[in-house]
């Protein structure tokens, strides 16, 4: 029986939408590129009426200037990490656009037929987008704008086992690029809106629905890609119903004892007893503050989840719900859980049958920022681990640039 799920559900997402308080776009002058045309006044006051603010997906306005004071400063780590993005192969301005009309990804991107060349597109338009954003050379948002136009001349579908996960990891990051770009520059984007027709009629339906008997990175990656597309295009629907989905999932994909004896079952799945909770915790069956439903399999499907879970609060919290009063103790343990045994804490013989595969990736930044920097939580194993790493870079699928955008940010 799913009591404890229906309870969390209660608790955590039947009372989003009345919670979701409207917020206005906040006022900015943006790096001084030029003045706003009417387009771009009657994109802010539809923004506003939606009541989402922009740039609004991962990023706020503040959080932007934050990163763009102290690296003009020279100041530590943001300077090194924007110097590390910007020696990296996704700052070229070389880079030529590889859209398809039909990206097919199987099981572990195998085949790879456009995969690999759409993330790593979308990377390089936030990649640009940033760069702008700090340096304020016009050469990196006009090529963000061209690989964005690229993509959305072109692509009509994805197909193969991994289209949703695929559709998640790219449609995570093309709305951050085009976010920045829409709502900070002002040289003009013709496309605009043509970018957002892809979003809407090749992203969003493909994430929207979930993903519920998969391993939770899935769905928690969907909803970060759907949580950000619904922002960028001013959509309270689909965002409400994303978020419901992510609050659901949240609490089935890592553990507290809070929960009870065992983890809450994942929402709307077809698994519905312990036998079938443990194999789908891939054979885990003793249980503590922290782990969670892929600790097992590994630390890099782990790391994906991690990231997502924190991306989509961050998002949440820059658009009036902040959800890390919340799910303070169930973030830190999880941050925390992770970070001890990939710095090295011996493996007990009940975890994992005593073996672990590490390797969690550059998944801390975000979570560790809004629990340390803002809420003061003590986080000894995540701030090793996070600040031993720095500068994060990215790992090539939707995570990028994290000590960059969040470290140490106030915002």
């Amino acid at each position: 029986m799913r009591h404890g799920v229906t309870a969390a559900l209660a608790t955590l997402g039947l009372g989003l939408v009345a919670a979701l308080a409207p917020l206005a776009p906040t006022a900015h002058a943006g790096p001084p590129h030029g003045a706003p045309g009417a387009d771009r006044q009657a994109a802010a006051a539809s923004a506003a009426s939606a009541g989402f603010a922009h740039p609004g997906v991962l990023n706020s306005r503040a959080q932007l200037d934050f990163v763009r004071t102290q690296v003009q400063a020279g100041r530590q780590p943001w300077k090194g990490a924007y110097d590390a993005m910007a020696a990296s192969r996704y700052a070229s301005l070389s880079r030529t656009p590889r859209p398809r009309a039909v990206v097919e990804c199987g099981s572990y991107s195998n085949p790879d037929i456009g995969c690999s060349d759409e993330r790593e597109d979308a990377i390089a338009a936030y990649t640009d987008a940033l760069a702008w954003y700090v340096s304020g050379d016009t050469r990196y948002a006009k090529k963000s704008i061209e690989l964005m136009d690229a993509w959305s001349a072109k692509i009509k579908d994805h197909t193969n086992s991994n289209a949703p996960l695929q559709s998640g990891w790219a449609g995570s990051t093309w709305p951050r690029a085009a976010e920045i770009i829409k709502h900070a520059y002002t040289g003009g984007w013709p496309n605009q809106g043509r970018f957002a027709t892809m979003l809407r009629e090749v992203y969003l339906p493909e994430v929207i629905g979930g993903k519920q008997n998969s391993n939770g990175n899935w769905e928690l990656i969907m909803m970060d890609a759907a949580v950000g597309i619904s922002v960028h295009l001013d959509d309270r629907a689909s965002y409400d119903k994303a978020m419901n989905i992510y609050l659901g999932r949240v609490p089935a994909y890592s553990y507290l004892a809070s929960d009870g004896a065992q983890p809450l079952y994942p929402p709307r799945s077809s698994i519905d007893t312990k036998s079938e909770l443990i194999d789908y915790w891939h054979g885990q069956s003793t249980f503590v503050d922290g782990l969670a439903q892929e600790t097992c399999r590994d630390f890099g499907h782990t790391g994906m989840g991690i990231a997502a879970t924190m991306h989509v609060a961050e998002t949440s919290r820059i658009q009036g719900r902040d959800l890390y009063p919340q799910f303070k103790d169930r973030f830190r343990h999880l941050l925390g859980f992770h970070a001890a045994y990939e710095l090295g804490q011996a493996v007990p013989s009940w975890l994992c049958g005593g073996s672990l595969a590490k390797g969690i990736g550059p998944a801390t930044e975000v979570g560790y920022n809004a629990l340390h920097t803002r809420l003061g939580v003590s986080m000894e194993s995540t701030r090793r681990l996070t600040e031993g790493r720095r500068p994060a870079g990215t790992e090539n699928h939707f995570e990028a640039w994290e000590t960059l955008t969040h470290a140490d940010n106030p915002n």
